[in-house]
């Protein structure tokens, strides 16, 4: 593509027709190859016109900016808009071909829950017959089921690794994909330019106030999803749900042990064009009761009742409009009820029954760091899991007590820098209240002295006054001081880094592999027998 046309596409015409053949666009002048435009974004503490003459001598073609400041000199052309984030996620959408519109794709959104969801969606879809591809924070996959890691340290990549990511899985066969919907990813327009054809709404607890500044405001971002789809997956135990009601075209709704109101008020049916699309052009689509369950059945269309838990997975009765079904899903924790009925509804919407969901949940073998039972027997069960908030490590201690015949155990950190340091206080609390040993270690502290964390942790759980915590700065001692120390027959939970490769000490990113520590302190513990 032209520069010239590019430029017209963002509404930026250029005042001559500009030589030079695009090729890509970046945001990150380390990342220009030849042909590229470089978009120089005025962040908080850097203006990336700073990196022009960078990225010129790498080969970019022009710069792309809201405006170049006073003195500025380049001798590249220039394309002025008025928002360059939007205008970098239009112009690497135009430029990787709009994929999306070749997919169907699944947006799944909320605090916690995301990435289990989106896992168990991509499985059942894939179980249905669809070649599927998923972007999720652990990672993303083409239709071949192979797991490729970011380089980048955040949930969702930016907007031009996006399209190439969706490019490439078109190119490789995939009819689906399943995205993880960060609140940052849309805020910052990441993932501007993929035409959403589901959203699924998990549940919103206090996270990431530090950018967005308080709860309402990180509502509005995650709503941006509902808001850009056809159709929505709608948790009815999130109070924050209820907002959502009608933001979409169409939806359906899931709970768990939920009771049908009084007087239920049964849903309109969608007009006829919305349950069929032109030939060729999606999934076959769910019949017309999908949508419009019968009235005083169940407050939500796609319900769980009777869960049980045990050590080696869970069991629910499910309610949905395809009819009633017993459940086995091999997972810990009550909440992942939750998300496999959200998953469920998703694949449901693209065209997987859900007699057909439900049989696939059986063999669903898990997510990496998602409250994952190693399976290296030495006395004690080990589970690590991703929870890095009150609220997520709550579920987590509350779904283990359960099952959990002797004591439970739990190793813990709060992370440093001004990424929401009011956690601390409450994951101390919660630590100490739901586990009979808290033990307390780093968990990316950045340039936050260790103790200073540590101590807000020790404040919040002296409110229990158990008395059960100690501390333990070094996240590989941590481990082993659990795992070796813990009695036989108890469960330790390893929270906070889950599936993550690294672990950030001041303006250090280490390796780091939360796995493989536990098997080797569990591999020490069985060599002591």
């Amino acid at each position: 593509m032209r520069l010239a046309e590019l430029a017209a596409a963002l509404g930026a015409p250029l005042a001559s027709a500009a030589a030079g053949e695009v090729r890509g666009v970046t945001h990150n002048a380390a990342w220009v190859e030849p042909g590229d435009v470089f978009v120089a974004i005025r962040g908080a503490r850097v203006d990336g016109h700073t990196f022009a003459d960078d990225a010129a001598r790498r080969g970019a073609v022009a710069l792309l900016g809201e405006g170049a400041p006073d003195g500025f000199v380049s001798g590249l052309p220039y394309v002025k808009v008025a928002d360059a984030r939007s205008a970098l996620a239009d112009a690497a959408a135009l430029l990787a071909g709009h994929p999306s519109r070749r997919l169907a794709v699944v947006g799944v959104t909320g605090t916690d829950g995301k990435t289990t969801t989106s896992w168990l969606t991509r499985y059942l879809l894939r179980a249905g017959g669809r070649r599927t591809g998923l972007l999720s924070t652990v990672g993303y996959e083409l239709p071949d089921g192979v797991l490729r890691h970011f380089p980048q340290h955040f949930t969702t990549p930016e907007a031009p690794q996006v399209q190439e990511l969706l490019r490439e899985m078109v190119d490789s066969g995939a009819e689906a994909a399943v995205v993880e919907a960060s609140s940052h990813a849309l805020s910052l327009q990441r993932i501007r330019g993929v035409e959403w054809d589901v959203a699924v709404w998990t549940q919103l607890t206090r996270e990431h106030l530090d950018f967005h500044g308080g709860m309402d405001e990180y509502f509005a971002a995650k709503r941006m999803l509902v808001e850009q789809s056809s159709f929505a997956v709608l948790n009815t135990d999130d109070p924050w749900a209820e907002r959502l009601r009608g933001v979409a075209p169409e939806e359906t709704t899931y709970a768990v042990e939920a009771v049908a109101p009084a007087t239920p008020t049964p849903a309109a049916p969608p007009p006829a064009s919305a349950l069929t699309p032109p030939p060729g052009t999606g999934p076959t689509p769910p019949s017309a009761c999908a949508l419009t369950p019968p009235p005083g059945t169940w407050r939500a269309e796609w319900e769980a009742s009777g869960v049980v838990e045990e050590v080696t997975g869970l069991g629910f009765h499910l309610s949905c409009p395809d009819g009633e079904f017993d459940v086995r899903l091999p997972m810990l924790g009550r909440f992942n009820v939750s998300n496999a009925l959200a998953a469920l509804a998703a694949a449901h919407r693209l065209g997987v029954g859900a007699a057909a969901g439900v049989a696939a949940l059986a063999d669903f073998p898990g997510v990496p760091g998602r409250m994952q039972l190693l399976p290296v027997e030495a006395g004690v069960h080990v589970v690590v899991d991703f929870a890095h908030t009150p609220g997520s490590l709550e579920k987590a201690l509350a779904a283990l007590r359960e099952v959990t015949p002797g004591e439970l155990w739990v190793v813990v950190g709060a992370v440093g820098g001004a990424r929401d340091p009011g956690k601390r206080v409450p994951m101390g609390e919660v630590a100490s209240r739901l586990a009979d040993q808290a033990v307390f270690t780093e968990d990316d502290r950045r340039e936050t002295p260790i103790e200073e964390i540590l101590d807000a942790m020790v404040d919040g759980a002296a409110t229990t006054g158990r008395g059960n915590t100690v501390r333990v700065p070094d996240r590989h001692e941590a481990i082993r001081h659990a795992i070796l120390g813990a009695p036989d027959g108890a469960v330790v939970l390893l929270a906070g880094k889950g599936p993550e490769e690294f672990i950030l000490r001041d303006d250090r990113e280490e390796p780091w592999d939360e796995v493989a520590e536990a098997v080797a302190a569990l591999r020490e513990r069985a060599g002591g027998l």
